[in-house]
């Protein structure tokens, strides 16, 4: 018998939750669905029908002044795509809250994407099928 599963919530490991926060609140859309509050350890965001789930990387006695720039560097291999059927809007709403983004691409693999990173250098993808 097959696990049964409804969703997925991945797990990003932050260096301010506040900054975080504001980023995926105030400039994507997500809604903060707990605590009620920016100052915490974790929280849990909604996006439609998308979990996201932020930790802080260091408890607050612990953290250090700037983040890790070698625990920073590995970020740049995780990338979150969302499926975005009008990039144009997106690319505006974007970048009138902003965001500083290039403008919409082709891919190699024929899809028309525009990319973003969040404040601890993850990658954001909203991409969809490209049809000339």
């Amino acid at each position: 018998m097959a696990i049964k599963t409804q969703g997925m919530a991945p797990l990003l490991q932050v260096f301010d939750m506040p900054t975080s926060i504001s980023f995926y609140r105030d400039k994507i859309g997500f809604e903060v669905v707990d605590p009620s509050h920016d100052d915490v350890d974790w929280a849990l965001l909604r996006f439609n029908d998308m979990e996201l789930m932020l930790n802080t990387a260091y408890e607050k006695p612990n953290r250090p002044p700037v983040p890790d720039v070698a625990r920073v560097a590995a970020h740049a291999d995780t990338a979150l795509y969302f499926g975005c059927p009008d990039i144009d809007s997106a690319y505006f709403h974007l970048t009138d809250k902003g965001v500083a983004l290039d403008k919409p691409l082709i891919t190699s693999y024929g899809w028309k994407a525009i990319y973003i990173n969040d404040p601890d250098g993850y990658c954001l993808c909203f991409h969809w099928p490209y049809d000339k």
